[in-house]
């Protein structure tokens, strides 16, 4: 069993968050409230972007913000007391996110992962449980996949187990990538009960045995703290207990959901990285000397490169909406009969698209910048780097060769995603 023992000196493990008073929680109604909702935390998240990710703060108040929001509540059916906002909305708030900020964009990404998921396997009472909860301003941090081991050679295999006890269900694992669980009040795991089943629990973040550690050291997306979470006999009681084996054999738009996130945050990074490519050229870039211009924004070539990146990134926003508006219709015809295994592949495949794009365009922009801004962009004080950086990192989260690859066998022959939160 893995202690505490096995992390760096300096990994300790990080106090519970606070849980916001509901009283100072908004309530968001519908979609237009949530895009505006955004744009006002994007004006402030943007400020301290930069520096954030240089000195690699932890941004504790800006999830207090968000959380005041409403914003987590905005996927929360209406029966449930929620806005239940269009696919395209959640799409774009997150767009809008992550152009201010994409590490602390990122940080909410499981918490409406898990969402979904509890949308499509919690019980009744389950729902009105964590839908209150939520809605109260509680954000969710999921206990990410096990590092690589010989138990674990892909990110759906593990050795984390909930068992039965004398002393009743006991939650026992090493968890890692876990984005979002260092600042959440329910940090849901992954496990095997003691069927062999795949089942999700939902530990309250103050649960005895429970412990995330803040190790995460990547050189992107660097406050994101996707770092570990230990459980360590975590007693569980069954109510928190969701049966997640049964969304194998059953059609769902949970993983396109979580998949059509994951582009937003690179729709998000590209748009962030063009905009400070053309700010930096206007003020700060020089014409070349064969040029014989006066400008940099007068050369016909670095024009074009302009606009040869707007078109890519503006092309890539557009079919990332144009998925979420397709996961809006598929859900839509789904609600009298409930949804079948065309529909549920026809989402995953709309999403993949949009996720090769995004891909391509958070990588090209990001490393574009350079060439458009020239060697001045380069100096550490202007932090530019971090746009690339955020992007080599976040679009490794699940291979875009594979979204090809599920695109191409879907149309050539018609063969169905397989169902899972990468699909």
């Amino acid at each position: 069993m893995t202690t505490l023992s096995d992390f760096p000196a300096t990994a300790l493990p990080a106090a519970p968050a606070h849980l916001p008073d509901p009283a100072d929680v908004r309530r968001i109604a519908d979609d237009a409230q949530a895009l505006q909702a955004a744009r006002d935390l994007a004006a402030r998240f943007a400020e301290g972007a930069s520096e954030r990710d240089r000195t690699r703060r932890l941004p504790w108040a800006e999830l207090d913000q968000w959380s005041a929001s409403g914003l987590g509540g905005i996927t929360v059916p209406r029966a449930y007391g929620g806005a239940e906002v269009s696919y395209a909305t959640l799409a774009e708030v997150f767009v809008i996110l992550c152009a201010a900020d994409p590490a602390l964009g990122q940080i909410p990404q499981n918490h409406f992962g898990l969402l979904g998921v509890l949308r499509e396997a919690g019980s009744e009472a389950q729902k009105r449980r964590f839908y209150s909860e939520v809605l109260s301003g509680a954000r969710l941090g999921n206990a990410g996949p096990e590092r690589r081991s010989e138990h674990s050679q892909n990110v759906l295999q593990g050795t984390t187990r909930l068992t039965e006890t004398a002393q009743g269900l006991r939650l026992n694992g090493h968890r890692f990538y876990s984005t979002g669980a260092l600042f959440a009040h329910r940090v849901p795991a992954r496990a095997l009960d003691g069927q062999g089943r795949a089942v999700q629990v939902w530990s309250p973040r103050e649960a005895r045995g429970l412990s995330i550690v803040d190790d995460w050291s990547s050189f992107g997306q660097r406050t994101t703290a996707s770092g570990s979470v230990v459980f360590d006999n975590v007693p569980v009681s069954p109510d928190d207990v969701l049966p997640v084996w049964q969304l194998a054999d059953r059609p769902g738009l949970y993983g396109a959901t979580s998949q059509l996130i994951q582009a937003a945050i690179d729709q998000g990074i590209a748009e962030a990285a063009l905009a400070d490519a053309i700010a930096f050229v206007r003020q700060y870039a020089r014409p070349w000397i064969d040029s014989g211009l006066e400008h940099a924004t007068d050369d016909p070539h670095l024009i074009a490169d302009v606009g040869r990146v707007q078109i890519d990134v503006h092309a890539a926003r557009e079919v990332l909406l144009e998925a979420g508006r397709a996961l809006d219709a598929i859900a839509a015809a789904a609600a009298p009969r409930g949804l079948d295994a065309e529909a549920s592949a026809r989402a995953s495949v709309a999403v993949a698209e949009a996720k090769v794009l995004t891909t391509e365009a958070a990588l090209s922009a990001s490393e574009k910048l350079f060439e458009l801004a020239g060697s001045a962009a380069t100096r550490a004080r202007h932090n530019l780097d971090r746009h690339w950086r955020n992007a080599r990192t976040h679009t490794l989260h699940d291979p875009v060769r594979w979204k090809t690859h599920l695109i191409g066998n879907y149309y050539l022959n018609h063969v169905l995603p397989a169902r899972h939160s990468w699909n």
